[in-house]
């Protein structure tokens, strides 16, 4: 294993790969990866499905089945997702067993066109944990107004999520306050709720990527010397913030009974601009019981030439607080960016989902 992965983990950091596909699963690719880079568990979404999909042929002997079953695109693609989710879980159902549950994830997101509908996202979270039937399964729930009781109402059934799509430190507060009374309802419908994970996907580089637009309409000396840092300083934020919900005395009820703590999960943590080092969401974001999800170019480069250096986010709060102040006094508005995140976020997964669909069914039709 690199230094640098060795020094993540060492300070508390589990490291998760943002990407899953056929291809990586048969070629035993995502097994070096848990021995070279020290990779604990693995996150999907639409994007990388599709993409996935859309490459190469390992998909094609199970698209030819399922179109000789003449089943529906939406029930292919349940079929074709869930057998991966189902590999990729298995391939990491050691390190599940050696971190007593806490790592060895994997996460399967809801159809985005839910995100929307409370009721149906709830109906397609117990359908995924049906069919892939694994311990170590997440449900990725967008955090979007309905989708906070259908996150609650999820943990209450004894299932691990993934809360996806979180911008906003509002928004954060409300998620943990949705993870709080998930398990409450977990202990109270008999639950043990030590089996019960849960981890907050907070994007970070889609935040400088609108703020960073912005600062530079604006144009101003001011407003350029706050280019690339409003994500940093929204994640370190939100540390703080879980900080002090997961020492408060409702979390210490919970966790006398076996609960752990929802932790937080740095996502969206490739760069996007190649002004800035391209670790950037690593290294500034080491904090003690986080996940950093990293796309393999990350990943890669973590492992290369990383300089972690320790815990970068304890300390900070002060300076990311006046980063926030300064923001706003140049003429951001950060409620207005976050909305706005949200809002593409989800349309970005619907995209990739019809995408996804639509190539299934030609594949699904060419095979017949």
């Amino acid at each position: 294993m690199s230094k640098p992965m060795q020094a993540l983990s060492d300070a508390g950091v589990s490291v998760w790969l943002d990407d899953i596909s056929r291809e990586r699963l048969r070629t035993g690719n995502l097994t070096d990866l848990m021995s070279t880079h020290n990779v604990v568990g693995v996150t999907s979404n639409p994007t990388i499905f599709d993409k996935a999909l859309a490459e190469g042929d390992a998909y094609d002997e199970q698209v030819r089945e399922l179109a000789l079953r003449g089943v529906s695109v939406d029930e292919a693609v349940r079929a074709l997702t869930a057998y991966d989710i189902r590999w990729a879980a298995d391939t990491l159902r050691p390190v599940y067993d050696a971190t007593d549950r806490v790592d060895g994830r994997v996460s399967l997101e809801v159809d985005p066109r839910l995100a929307l509908d409370t009721e149906r996202t709830v109906a397609e979270a117990k359908a995924l944990w049906w069919l892939v039937d694994r311990p170590n399964l997440m449900i990725k729930i967008p955090a979007t107004v309905q989708g906070l009781p259908a996150i609650t109402r999820v943990l209450g059934m004894g299932i691990s999520v993934n809360v996806t799509l979180i911008f906003s430190l509002d928004r954060y507060r409300q998620v943990m306050d949705a993870f709080l009374e998930g398990m409450e309802l977990a202990r109270n419908n008999g639950h043990d709720l030590s089996r019960i994970q849960s981890v907050a996907s907070f994007f970070v580089s889609r935040v400088d990527s609108e703020v960073d637009k912005r600062l530079k309409a604006i144009g101003t000396d001011e407003a350029k010397a706050l280019l690339g840092r409003a994500a940093v300083a929204n994640a370190r934020l939100a540390y703080q913030a879980y900080e002090e919900v997961f020492s408060g005395a409702e979390w210490k009820a919970l966790e006398a009974q076996g609960a752990t703590p929802q932790r937080p999960l740095w996502a969206s943590t490739g760069v996007k601009d190649p002004a800035y080092a391209d670790t950037l969401y690593v290294t500034e974001l080491v904090a003690r019981d986080t996940v950093n999800t990293m796309p393999q170019a990350t990943l890669e480069a973590t492992a290369d030439h990383a300089e972690v250096t320790g815990n970068t986010v304890l300390g900070t709060y002060d300076r990311a607080r006046a980063d926030f102040a300064a923001l706003e006094d140049a003429g951001v508005s950060l409620p207005e960016v976050f909305g706005l995140l949200e809002e593409e976020g989800v349309r970005k997964f619907i995209d990739s989902w019809e995408s996804l669909l639509g190539e299934l069914s030609a594949k699904l039709e060419s095979a017949t």
